[in-house]
């Protein structure tokens, strides 16, 4: 946001889509306003002025760890915001903390013990009545959280060739722009929901368009990625072998060969992943055969792997901003994946068979270009009978309100 234009919407005042509020306001009533926010139409809070238009400007020291800390601990579900500082004068800052439309409506603030739903009404944030809140659960299930914008990012940081290859050689779409004009590509790809429209009216990548195909998607969604770590104990107080946040977009960038066949030109997340993890889920045989080569052996079915891996991909609550975590012990593999089962999903419906997508766009994308089969049950068709195959032990799956977490054992028997 540009100087000029901050000034400007200072002087028009509050609204129901601003809010003005001191640099020492409490947490929780940070927090009502970006939950009344949130339930409405999205807005921005300015913090450093004062109700009557005077700048203050910022005094607290690391605010934009505060405001991200009050987004963590008093919004639920969470919320993805963008925040910047704009210099007004030498030494005076004010902090915007943009949210957009709330996709998992009802918002509520949590604090002493209690969940407040709040929403904007004119210039003022409320708590709402029943009925409002009645609207807002009946408006929470209309749209998924991977179709959200992602503020700050724009058409620039996706990949344009991957999508022009996903288009036109994965799905075959007949209406693809026929040049690099950017307004025509923006338009296909808000049709498509790779891009959507921010509070501000903005076309921006959209979640599931910047997981897909972004470039560098942690630059503005923090979770995108995978957190790789590999201990050499049981726990994670030994020694830590790699701890690191893989980054890219989710499929690989392709082209197709004068075979006929996809060749691949560079990785995406997916083959990233596979390759930083091999050393810390193989071994490599004392023995040296006649090519004078060391064979390898697998602790764990990479098959299964790969699927859980994918599972967790596919099917994590991208509102929440912790990393997806694959941990490697010296007796287990662990992967943890963000968010509460879907719907009414449990573990035992899962391991059952039954199947309901989180991210559906997502999902058809990874279909698309064959990372999951059109069943879309690796739980009962692969991770469990790999296991019970290739290593004699039974995956271990653990569901919280928080995470579903993945246990994969090393083999318990014998190798022949």
């Amino acid at each position: 946001m540009l100087k000029s234009e901050l000034l400007e919407i200072i002087s028009n005042g509050e609204n129901s889509g601003v809010e003005f509020k001191r640099d020492d306001v409490r947490p929780e009533q940070m927090a009502k306003e970006i939950v009344a926010f949130a339930n409405f139409e999205g807005g921005r809070i300015l913090l450093g002025v004062e109700d009557d238009r005077t700048i203050s400007g910022l005094q607290r020291e690391a605010t934009q760890e505060w405001i991200l800390n009050v987004f963590r601990d008093k919004v639920h579900p969470q919320i993805i915001p963008y925040y910047e500082e704009i210099e007004v004068d030498p030494g005076v800052r004010v902090a915007v903390v943009t949210i957009g439309r709330g996709i998992s409506k009802p918002y509520v603030v949590r604090h002493s013990n209690r969940e407040d739903t709040y929403i904007r009404m004119g210039d003022r944030s409320e708590i709402a009545s029943r009925e409002q809140q009645a609207r807002l659960f009946e408006s929470g299930g209309l749209l998924h959280v991977e179709v959200m914008p992602v503020p700050g990012s724009s058409f620039s940081n996706l990949d344009l060739e991957r999508i022009r290859f996903y288009l036109q050689d994965v799905i075959e779409d007949p209406d693809i722009p026929l040049n690099d004009a950017t307004d025509q590509w923006i338009d296909r790809l808000v049709g498509l929901g790779l891009m959507a429209e921010d509070a501000s009216g903005r076309k921006v990548c959209s979640v599931g368009g910047l997981i897909c195909f972004g470039i560098n998607p942690r630059r503005y969604l923090r979770q995108a990625g995978i957190r790789l770590a590999a201990f050499e104990g049981s726990d994670k107080e030994y020694r830590a072998k790699i701890d690191t946040s893989l980054d890219g977009p989710l499929v690989a960038r392709w082209r197709a060969a004068d075979s006929g066949e996809w060749e691949m030109i560079d990785e995406g997340l997916i083959e990233i992943f596979a390759r930083q993890i091999d050393p810390f889920i193989s071994q490599e045989d004392d023995d040296i055969d006649e090519g004078l080569r060391r064979g390898k052996r697998q602790h764990y079915p990479k098959e299964a792997i790969r699927e859980v891996v994918l599972n967790a991909l596919a099917h994590r609550d991208w509102t929440k901003s912790v990393d997806i975590e694959v941990t490697a012990y010296s007796d287990r593999l662990e992967v943890i994946s963000p968010g509460k089962l879907h719907n009414s999903m449990t573990v035992k419906k899962m391991v059952d068979g039954q199947r309901s997508p989180r991210n559906p766009m997502i999902m058809d994308i990874l279909r698309d270009y064959g990372y999951v089969d059109s069943r879309g049950m690796g739980v009962r068709k692969k991770i469990i009978p790999l296991m019970r195959e290739v290593n004699d032990t039974e995956p271990v799956f653990e569901a919280t309100d928080d995470y579903l977490k993945t246990i994969l054992y090393k083999r318990s028997k014998p190798d022949v």
